[in-house]
């Protein structure tokens, strides 16, 4: 088994799953005036003078001081009452209120709507909930498929298709010019190299990140986190294993942020050699044809 074998097993295995109105004031009834009695002549000489009813109403009384004249033929003069202090006004006859009109209207209205209260700002994602939800990504469905790109440790550069599905069987398929294919059936792995027409066969439990191969996922129980690390740029986890074929591996998962799905991660296999692995249009609905698991031996 050539290292380059080794490399490409470490590099591709790192990942195996994945809100009433103003009252008006009224004031009292008008005293019903009295028009004064006209001053009787001497009773010889002047006839009996017809009575007049007074003239009373709701309103000011109105008298024609100008119709009626006295004996000797001269006007006689009606002098207005004047209210003493004291005594009540007659009412506005037009029927306006006496008090000032209050604030009404759109403008008026606005001004007694509270705002809305200013809604709470999102609390900082803590340790725990960051390990909860990347555990709660792996265990959401068995099966993956997703498209990834590799960067190797000497900067080379390859791309193809991952399929997933618990427990154990991964498959990646690398597209051209790349010969290497690396498949698990959910006990072995074997690393092929297309063109050499080699096949080279580990057991799982040598490979990083053999824990997400399980059918329930918790990196607290599992593996050793060393690090939790959230920022604007994506939810870092730092575990290690120990039990990877050549000694320990060290493995970063970076989660998107907002949907904490799983974007890329990157190991770093015993001889220190670090291998980035991006992955992108994720579909965890579609079961991968069992035939991608199957191990020519």
């Amino acid at each position: 088994m050539t290292y380059v074998h080794f490399a490409a097993l470490l590099a591709a295995l790192s990942l195996a799953v994945p809100a009433a109105a103003a009252t008006i004031a009224r004031a009292a009834p008008p005293s019903q005036g009295s028009v004064p009695a006209v001053a009787a002549n001497k009773a010889a000489e002047a006839k009996p003078a017809e009575a007049r009813p007074a003239e009373t109403g709701s309103k000011s009384a109105e008298v024609k001081s100008a119709d009626e004249k006295g004996v000797d033929g001269k006007p006689v003069t009606v002098k207005p009452v004047t209210a003493k202090p004291g005594e009540a006004k007659p009412a506005d006859p037009m029927g306006k209120k006496t008090g000032k009109p209050t604030a009404q209207g759109p403008a008026a209205a606005a001004a007694t709507i509270a705002p809305p209260p200013a809604p709470e700002p999102e609390k900082p994602l803590t340790r725990d909930e960051a390990l909860k939800r990347a555990n709660a990504f792996f265990n959401a469905s068995p099966v993956m498929t997703a498209d990834f790109v590799q960067i190797g440790g000497d900067g080379k550069r390859s791309e193809g298709k991952l399929h997933v599905q618990r427990a154990g069987r991964v498959r990646f398929e690398y597209a051209q010019p790349a010969t290497m294919e690396v498949v698990a059936d959910g006990a072995q792995v074997a690393v092929r190299d297309r063109k050499l027409n080699t096949q080279d066969l580990y057991f799982i439990t040598q490979t990083p990140l053999k824990f997400l191969m399980k059918d329930k996922i918790d990196l607290e129980k599992d593996v050793i986190v060393e690090d939790v690390k959230i920022d604007d740029s994506g939810v870092t986890i730092a575990i290690e294993d120990k039990a990877t074929f050549g000694g320990t591996s060290h493995v970063r998962l970076i989660f998107d942020p907002k949907t904490f799905k799983l974007k890329q991660w990157q190991v770093k296999d015993p001889q220190g050699y670090e291998t980035l692995i991006s992955i992108f249009n994720i579909d965890q609905a579609k079961v991968p044809d069992p035939t991608l698991f199957k191990i020519n031996k």
